[in-house]
C-alpha cells in the first residue's frame, strides 16, 4: 500500500494489524482519484472509517488542505498517526477515535464544513444513507462537496439522498464505488 500521486508519491503506508479492516487497494484508490481529480481544488477532507488513512492521505498528497480522520478502532488510529508521520501530513490532519455517527455530531458543533468525504464502512453495516442524511442535516457539506463511498460490489445505493445525486458508479472486482454530489442533473456537470 502506497501513496500513488502528488507530494508524497511513492511513500509506503502501513496496514492495520489484524483482519478487522479492509484497506482500499492501490488499484481501487487510483481509480477513485482518477474519477474525482477535477474536483480536488483544496479544502477539507473527511476520512470516515479511516482504517489506514490511505484515502485521506492520498487526498492531502493531491492538494487538499486539511483532513479529519475518524475510526473507532484503536489500532486503526495508531496506524493513521504512523501513516501521517511517514507521508509528511501530520500538521495538516486531525485524528479522532470515535463512532461515526457521534463524530459527525461533534464535527457539526465545531461547524466544520467538508469539500470531500470518504465513507468506507464495513460492508455488513448498511448505514451509508443514514450517515449522508446526518451530514446534510448538520450542514457538514460545502455546496460542491463530493461524497465517495466504497461498498460491496453487489450493493446498490439509492440514486438520490436528499439533495445529493449519484454522479458516478464503478465496480472493481468485489468493490463498488458510488459518488454523490449536489446537482440538478444527477450526472457529471
Amino acid at each position: 500500500m502506497r501513496v500513488i500521486a502528488g507530494y508524497a508519491k511513492g511513500r509506503s503506508l502501513k496496514s492495520v494489524p489484524g483482519k478487522n479492516t479492509r484497506p482500499t487497494t492501490d488499484k481501487v484508490k487510483e481509480s477513485i482519484f482518477n474519477l474525482i481529480a477535477p474536483y480536488l481544488k483544496g479544502g477539507i477532507v473527511l476520512d470516515l472509517f479511516a482504517g489506514t488513512g490511505g484515502l485521506g492521505i492520498e487526498a492531502l498528497s493531491r492538494g487538499m488542505d486539511q483532513a479529519v480522520f475518524i475510526d473507532h478502532d484503536r489500532r486503526s488510529i495508531e496506524t493513521v498517526h504512523y501513516n501521517l508521520e511517514v507521508s509528511g501530513f501530520k500538521d495538516q490532519a486531525e485524528v479522532y477515535r470515535n463512532d461515526a455517527q457521534r463524530a459527525l455530531h461533534v464535527l457539526a458543533k465545531r461547524k466544520i464544513v467538508f469539500d470531500l468525504i470518504f465513507l468506507d464502512p464495513p460492508y455488513k453495516l448498511a448505514i451509508v444513507e443514514k450517515l449522508i442524511k446526518t451530514m446534510i442535516q448538520n450542514h457538514l457539506l460545502n455546496k460542491d462537496a463530493l461524497i465517495v463511498i466504497e461498498h460491496d460490489a453487489v450493493a446498490t445505493l439509492p440514486e438520490q439522498v436528499d439533495s445529493l445525486f449519484v454522479i458516478k458508479r464503478a465496480v472493481y472486482g468485489n468493490t463498488g464505488i458510488t459518488i454523490y454530489k449536489e446537482t440538478d442533473q444527477g450526472q457529471w456537470e
